[in-house]
């Protein structure tokens, strides 16, 4: 438990260092499985996301699917909203947090107790 608490702590720390950010733009899964697209929706920095490739044809995620919603600023680098996942069906709160080319996404239960995340990085262009 203490050194959870510890790994929690050093990577609130280093998230809150970063500068500033913008998550606008393509990213790409570290596995090579899909992008996606963040860009602005709604005002004041809030974010939406849509799939805009991804590796494997068939299943229910479709390319163009909003997969994230409403994902507003949660302090530096950091937004909070909801995602959909097309595999269940269902919906989670969603966590972004940016630090450089580096995203990482996360899909939570229980008040944010147990997530699962992955790794972004930011595929080339840049839109805002």
């Amino acid at each position: 438990m203490t050194r959870a608490l510890l790994v929690a702590l050093t990577l609130t720390t280093a998230v809150s260092a970063a500068k500033a950010g913008d998550a606008s733009g393509l990213w790409i899964r570290d596995d090579g499985s899909a992008k996606l697209r963040f860009v602005p929706c709604g005002g004041g920095g809030t974010l939406c996301g849509y799939l805009a490739w991804k590796k494997e044809s068939g299943g229910p995620a479709r390319v163009g699917q909003k997969l994230f919603f409403d994902m507003k600023p949660n302090g530096e680098n950091a937004w909070a909203g909801s995602a959909f996942n097309p595999n269940d069906g269902k919906r989670y709160t969603a966590k972004l947090t940016l630090s450089g080319d580096r995203l990482v996404t996360a899909g939570c239960v229980l008040g944010g107790l147990i997530c699962k995340s992955f790794d972004w990085t930011r595929a080339g262009e840049h839109r805002g």
